[in-house]
């Protein structure tokens, strides 16, 4: 039945050649005689029984997955690892330092939570991470989500008192009101930590996927300018109300310009030489990062000197230059988060906490890659949620992965995250003992730090020339979640540019490409005739091919284009047969005069033409197809051929991946109307799993059966041939 040639080399062994022999299959003979069925007899109890059976080796792999320290750890090179480790966590910890002063700034509370924030998590994800060298805690876009939530939630205007018991003259309470926004933040981020945890059990790490890259590289340039807009304030040294939501951007420009005529010059001046000072830095660290043992710690350097600048010159005093103020020294023991204010935190959330995962993943893939080991999407949704969710009982707020210091952390020769907990234990000492320090650190300092640690965000402008080059949908989804998240501030913007996203793939789908399948010679493989000379069609075979599967959304679009592409249209046909028996009606009741039938091709279209006997078709030119019958005794034996001879059509599916009842009814319907104009459908290169939906759904029933389904277009080509060629001539053909 079947005749298999060895593999063999022709032209001197320089190319490897097969050649099969076998009859031509389809799903009937595939099912009853070729494929059989393993015997699943395990019953869902067993399953279930088999998942959660308890043994040693079965604790010892969840062990192993929820603490993957337990994986390296013991194993560790200390001779080979530990210095690089150690000088990679004292770089790292002495760019962490500044970093969590800055970016409380960002997520409006006290800069002391920062070092909490730089703390705590690090320390938890050494024990839960799979990553080695991303370098977690506060993050700019995060930092700033979660200040957009806290001054929506505990506004300056909640905290105004009279002064001096004068209703004209108001001043803000700043202790009341930043005891309140600590609240919020960390009631956000327990709530954070809990989603988190709970889609790491729940295996739904894939969500991150729907970020896809344009939309992240898209949401976090527009969060750089949010972060930009929202420091102006602090470098110009005026003060201004914070604004959060829609065209909060706008708003906050419009207030710093109002107060442009009072800048602070002494404030701006500093702000302006750490700005200049960080990007000489960053620049040389950049240029010779290959000769340097480890990078400039530039974000150090400028805290130390404006800080002693600050305190020696009494800036606060004498120059009204805001400064850090107090910073409490110790750590703060637990307490428990205020749920009251959670029902309003729910959607921010969920927002913070898919934009922190989806960062932290991206970023450990990346190094995972460069260093050959993987690391597991799940566990890390677990890790984050466990620091945020244990480090929120400690006075912390949301934290994830730094761009910035996971390259230092990388840079330095870290190893693994040995590294990061001694960046922690820096942090710690200064918390501990020695935060009192930087009481006089100037604000725009910190500012400083921020805009220029942004500098690389900005560079994704880059990506609208690249993208407008190699996909117009993607730069789509990059501008709608730019301009959408400075428009509409960070938690509404990624909602919109999610929502487009998934839009784009529905367009996709729904407005596949089309086209007509050829053969080339001697192959057996098939291209569009349209796009490659070689590809020739088959005479009365069309192979109609979509790159989409079938489905409520483009059903009724796949039906147009195949009537179109194929340019055979049953209802046409039908119309021009019912046209005809209606006209020999009547020329028979008033004259017995045949009829002859012409049909021709026009721009694709069929145009149809029931003409009496006295007018002769003579002529065929042009694209013209003209046909003459004669008349028949027999009005059954009359029929209307398919335009072109076109006896078969081939649905490839060999790019279909699933169909739903809408879909199916769709196809059986259209398979029904060529059938009534004698054209047959045949369906070539299902899947199992799609035969298997097919079935479930009901499609081999009545006149459909699995016969009409082949495993290759070349089959299915090889099977209408054989059924035109064995069918019987007409009673009269055309001429």
């Amino acid at each position: 039945m079947e005749q298999e040639e060895a593999a063999a080399f022709a032209d001197g062994g320089s190319q490897l050649v097969f050649g099969i022999e076998r009859e031509v299959y389809d799903e009937a003979f595939i099912r009853t005689q070729l494929l059989h069925r393993k015997d699943n007899s395990t019953t869902l109890r067993q399953r279930l029984a088999k998942k959660f059976q308890c043994s040693s080796s079965r604790a010892k792999a969840v062990a192993l997955s929820l603490l993957p320290i337990l994986t390296w750890l013991p194993s560790y090179p200390v001779k080979q690892y530990l210095f690089s480790d150690v000088v990679s966590g004292l770089s790292t910890g002495v760019v962490q330092l500044p970093q969590g002063l800055a970016y409380a700034m960002l997520a409006a509370v006290p800069p002391v939570y920062g070092l909490y924030s730089s703390f705590y998590p690090v320390l938890l994800y050494t024990f839960f991470g799979t990553s080695r060298h991303i370098s977690i805690g506060t993050f700019a876009v995060i930092s700033l989500m979660i200040g957009g939530v806290v001054v929506r939630e505990a506004p300056d205007s909640m905290f105004l008192y009279s002064v001096n018991g004068s209703n004209v003259s108001v001043a803000v309470n700043e202790v009341a009101r930043d005891a309140r926004r600590v609240q919020v933040a960390v009631v956000l981020t327990t709530m954070v930590g809990i989603i988190q945890i709970v889609l790491g059990i729940l295996r739904f790490g894939f969500v991150a996927i729907y970020l896809t890259e344009p939309l992240v590289r898209g949401f976090t340039t527009a969060a750089s300018v949010h972060v930009v807009i929202s420091q102006l304030k602090y470098l110009l040294g005026v003060k201004t109300q914070r604004f959060s939501g829609p065209l909060s951007a706008i708003y906050i420009v419009k207030a710093v310009l109002g107060e442009i005529t009072r800048t602070n010059i002494t404030t701006l001046s500093i702000g302006l030489s750490c700005i200049v000072f960080l990007y000489v830095v960053k620049v040389l660290n950049e240029r010779y990062k290959k000769k340097l043992p480890i990078p400039i710690p530039g974000e150090i350097i400028v805290v130390i000197v404006s800080t002693g600048v600050s305190y020696g010159l009494s800036l606060s005093d004498d120059h009204k230059v805001d400064v850090v103020g107090n910073i409490p020294t110790g750590l703060r023991p637990p307490a428990v988060p205020e749920f009251s204010l959670l029902p309003n935190l729910i959607t921010d959330s969920f927002a913070v906490a898919i934009v922190g995962f989806s960062m932290g993943i991206s970023l450990a893939k990346i190094f995972a890659l460069k260093h050959g080991y993987s690391v597991e999407g799940n566990q890390e949704l677990i890790a984050l949620g466990l620091c945020n969710f244990i480090s929120s009982f400690f006075q912390t707020f949301a934290i994830t992965c730094s761009m910035s210091r996971s390259l230092v952390q990388e840079s330095t020769g870290g190893k693994t995250q040995i590294a990061g907990l001694l960046a922690s234990l820096v942090v710690l000492l200064v918390v501990v003992a020695i935060g009192f320090v930087f009481e006089p650190l100037p604000q725009t300092a910190l500012a400083a730090i921020i805009m220029v640690n942004l500098l690389g965000m900005f560079k994704q402008f880059r990506d609208i020339p690249s993208l407008w080059r190699t996909s117009k949908i993607e730069l789509a989804i990059w501008l709608v979640a730019f301009v959408a998240s400075v428009l509409l501030g960070l938690d509404y913007g990624l909602l919109v540019a999610l929502a487009f996203a998934l839009l784009t793939v529905i367009y996709r789908t729904q407005s596949p490409k089309t086209s007509l399948l050829g053969h080339v010679p001697n192959t057996g493989l098939y291209y569009d005739v349209d796009e490659y000379e070689e590809a020739s069609e088959y005479d009365g075979i069309k192979i109609f091919h979509s790159n989409s599967s079938v489905y409520f959304a483009n059903s009724d679009l796949y039906v147009n284009a195949l009537k179109e592409k194929t340019g055979v249209n049953p209802e046409k046909l039908q119309a021009a047969r019912k046209a005809k028996k209606k006209q020999r009606q009547k020329m028979n009741s008033n004259q017995n005069s045949p009829l002859k039938i012409c049909a021709k091709y026009k721009n694709e279209a069929v145009i149809h033409e029931v003409l009496p006997q006295s007018h002769e078709v003579q002529e065929q030119r042009n694209g013209q197809l003209e046909d003459k019958r004669s008349d028949s005794n027999s009005e059954e034996a009359m029929f209307l051929e398919p335009l072109g001879a076109v006896h078969s059509i081939i649905l490839d599916w060999t790019t279909a991946s699933f169909i739903d009842s809408v879909g199916a009814k769709a196809i059986k319907q259209v398979i029904k109307e060529y059938a009534e104009v004698d054209v047959r459908v045949v369906i070539a290169g299902c899947n199992r799993n799609l035969l298997a939906e097919l079935d479930t759904l009901g499609f081999f029933t009545g006149d459909m059966a699995t016969d009409m389904v082949f495993p290759t277009v070349h089959d299915a080509v090889l099977h209408c041939q054989h059924s035109k060629s064995s069918l019987p001539a007409a009673p009269d053909e055309m001429t």
